[in-house]
């Protein structure tokens, strides 16, 4: 018993090895090695309770056709010859059947890899090129940006079966596989086990070369039970929630594709963010649940009188907010505005598959400026960047973690796994935090350079590199700027070539064409030369410093 390290109660944090444990209650893993994520869910069954909706045409699926869905598409996918390690791609705006392309592949044992619909064909083709898809899933609307030097066979989402198709490379549609109602193709399934890999998404790392995070089915096992601990309790097992967020994305495939479907919720789907028809959907579907990132939250602060006057938001009890820390501002101006309703936070990684932190309560949320205590099961260090030392409470280093839902490594890169991953399970997440004497994680800044623009993020280096190919610029380096409305968005200072008249318009212009709309530079200014450090690296914090002087003199 001499051995036992002595955990503080209060903080989590543990002085013999340097380490904060969760302090929630464990997560229960099923024991059997042979599951797949898939059957785990649907183990769970809700055979009673409306599974999605679609918050525009307010089609539904019910638990019971949602796993005959699956089912049926597993199937006729194991007909046309995917087999267990293959990788299909989803190219589709949130729908309510992304799921059931989602559980359909991974129940075989094959790897989904999601895209951003927003992407461009040059940014949907490196992904292809790194991942090797065998197929496709996609909407009519998408199918140009699947356009590459080999086609891919696709299966067509859209719910017009009938309508004429004179693409060569469409090989079936969803309507047709969901209505097999045979399903000899699930015969042949290969053997499963919690460490195989189910799910292959991109992540854009510090270098700009987005790299593929790789999740295991037990990756994937763990964050759903992460989630039922959050969402379900016997007394009120049933919730709805609204899905504005993308699920495409970690937070959007572990909520709504994944985890609230082993709870029983009730989700209600919208293709895309628009304020109306989010609004409206949790008027007619009496949503409880708002999952959604900052941006979203202040729009509904600074229109608050004229959306009361205009809907009904009275089954409205919780927001869940990602992405970025909350300001006492933000929160309290929220909670003046809509007292009926509380604010949940969370923090988390794809690398960490999703929720890696959180608030449960008001109270919690009320420690301003924080991400929330580590989840069920999640171990962290706060790691000296400089001298590699664990740090104690309440002082500023590297977050790193360690738990059941940490990524198998990155795909295909070797080099980038070592770099993020040791040797014993720990992921350095490049974001320079503290935890405080109650264990509440709060995020200082990023060691990673990503500039989140309404959630999502820009690699700088990215653009710099597309910047460096126009024959004018000699130089270039990219910031995030702050904005109320975005969050951040990317910002350029661009070194011209002698005798270059080029023009902020035109640097805006050549980045515009080449990347997605969220990608786009909305701010250029030209100077005489890139601070940088001795070994090359830009030094962004005196740009920032210089981009924040040069805005308030303007004032």
């Amino acid at each position: 018993m001499a051995n036992t390290p002595t955990v503080d109660a209060r903080s989590g944090f543990c002085s013999s090895n340097s380490v904060f444990y969760s302090k929630r209650r464990s997560i229960p893993l099923p024991p059997n090695d042979s599951l797949d994520i898939t059957t785990f869910i649907s183990s769970q069954a809700h055979r009673g309770n409306v599974a999605f909706i679609d918050g525009s045409t307010g089609q539904q699926l019910t638990y019971v056709q949602l796993w005959d869905a699956v089912r049926s598409v597993a199937s006729s996918l194991s007909d046309m010859g995917i087999r267990k390690g293959h990788v299909v791609l989803l190219l589709s705006p949130n729908s309510i059947f992304f799921p059931v392309v989602c559980l359909a592949v991974m129940s075989l044992g094959a790897i989904i890899t999601t895209t951003n619909p927003l992407n461009t064909t040059r940014e949907i083709a490196k992904q292809i090129a790194d991942s090797k898809p065998v197929l496709a899933f996609t909407t009519r609307q998408l199918i140009p940006k699947l356009a590459g030097p080999i086609p891919l066979p696709i299966v067509l989402i859209n719910d017009e079966i009938d309508a004429p198709i004179d693409n060569k490379s469409i090989v079936n549609t969803l309507g047709k596989m969901m209505a097999i109602k045979k399903h000899d193709g699930l015969k042949s399934r290969e053997a499963i086990i919690q460490d195989d890999t189910a799910t292959l998404l991109y992540s854009s790392g510090t270098t700009g070369a987005s790299k593929g995070v790789v999740s295991s089915h037990r990756n994937l096992i763990a964050m759903v039970q992460t989630v039922i601990g959050r969402f379900y309790s016997d007394d009120n097992h049933h919730q709805t929630f609204l899905c504005t967020v993308p699920m495409f994305h970690i937070y959007g495939l572990v909520a709504f594709a994944t985890g609230l479907l082993a709870s029983g919720s009730t989700i209600v789907v919208l293709s895309k963010f628009e304020m109306h028809d989010m609004l409206l959907s949790i008027q007619r579907n009496r949503v409880s649940y708002l999952p959604l990132v900052p941006p979203i939250l202040v729009a509904l602060i600074n229109a608050a009188d004229q959306v009361k006057a205009k809907y009904d938001l009275s089954s409205l009890r919780w927001v869940l907010s990602g992405g970025a820390p909350l300001s006492k501002e933000v929160i309290e101006g929220f909670l003046e505005k809509y007292p009926m309703v509380s604010i949940l936070q969370g923090y988390g990684l794809t690398e960490s598959t999703g929720v890696g932190a959180s608030t449960d309560s008001l109270e919690e949320s009320r420690k301003y400026g924080t991400a929330g205590l580590l989840s069920a099961s999640m171990e962290a260090m706060i790691v000296d960047p400089d001298s590699g030392h664990p740090l104690a409470t309440n002082k500023t280093g590297e977050l790193w973690l360690k738990g059941p839902t940490i990524m198998k490594g990155y795909f295909s890169n070797a080099e980038a796994t070592a770099s993020t991953l040791d040797s014993k399970g720990w992921l350095r997440t490049g974001d320079l935090c503290y935890i405080d004497e109650d264990g509440f994680i709060f995020v200082v800044d990023r060691l990673k350079e990503l500039i989140k623009y309404k959630g999502y993020q820009v690699p700088p280096a990215e653009l710099e590199a597309l910047l460096l190919t126009h024959p004018e610029i000699a130089d270039a380096a990219v910031i995030p700027f702050p904005d109320e409305k975005v969050g951040q968005y990317p910002m350029a200072y661009v070194v011209r070539n002698a005798g270059s008249s080029l023009t902020e318009s035109g640097v805006m212009e050549f980045v515009g064409k080449q990347v997605a709309p969220y990608k786009r530079i909305r701010r250029v200014a030209f100077i005489d030369s890139v601070p940088k450090n001795p070994s090359g690296k830009i030094l962004r914090k005196d740009l920032i410093q210089l981009a924040a002087s040069s805005s308030s003199s303007k004032l």
